[in-house]
């Protein structure tokens, strides 16, 4: 019989409400507008998405590891990535490369309609998904599957946001984005990264460079 999560979602110190209100002024300060994402953010407890030991550096502004040679991103692009993919206003459907942690995939369910992501590694996408279910985020879909085939059967995609960085802009993830849609994606290799910004339009596609990041690569294949 099932007894529920085991993770304290409220938080007390340096997981407090308090520590989160320093963490949204420090993103106010970083140029993050958005009141939506702000205050997803602030409601969200980001420390039940690293392990316990971890959990109190869990509203710093660093990227903390997660296991398996993956990192939860920093809080302020989380926020970043966020607000650019939604800038052009509300989205029905968004797709997530790599679930990670969840915190990410946490955030945007509270902003869209709905959310699909995928994980390539099992154990991570096991514990994104109690933590997804123990705060009630039930408009999202998990799928264990190699990231860069995307979902088979599914497109149309409002948004599409990735959590790693592929060496180019896939064009099998534009071919998923719905006309109007927008991908907010890691482009590059080691130390040469950036936050690319790809819009689809009836015209085409339109890709800018928004400012220079450091991800884990995108990496092809699953771990059971």
């Amino acid at each position: 019989m099932s007894t529920g999560p085991t993770f304290d979602l409220h938080g007390s110190g340096f997981t407090s409400a308090r520590t989160r209100d320093r963490m949204i002024s420090r993103l106010l300060t970083q140029g993050i507008r958005d009141t939506r994402v702000l205050d997803v953010m602030r409601q969200t407890p980001r420390h039940i998405f690293v392990d316990e030991a971890l959990a109190h550096r869990a509203y710093e502004d660093t990227a903390l590891p997660i296991g398996h040679g993956q990192t939860l991103s920093q809080p302020y692009i989380v926020a970043r990535m966020s607000e650019l993919l939604l800038a052009a206003g509300p989205m029905r459907k968004v797709l997530e490369i790599g679930t990670g942690s969840g915190y990410q995939t946490a955030v945007l369910a509270q902003l869209v309609g709905s959310v699909h992501s995928i994980e390539r590694i099992k154990p991570l996408q096991d514990k994104a998904r109690e933590r997804l279910t123990g705060l009630g985020l039930h408009n999202v879909r998990l799928r264990h599957a190699d990231g860069l085939q995307g979902w088979p059967g599914e497109g149309g995609y409002d948004g599409i946001i990735g959590t790693a960085a592929a060496l180019g802009v896939p064009q099998a993830f534009i071919d998923l984005l719905a006309v109007g849609g927008r991908m907010v994606l890691p482009v590059g290799a080691g130390q040469k990264q950036s936050l690319v910004l790809v819009q689809r339009t009836e015209e085409g596609v339109r890709q800018d460079v928004i400012e220079p990041v450091h991800f884990v690569p995108m990496l092809g294949g699953v771990i059971g």
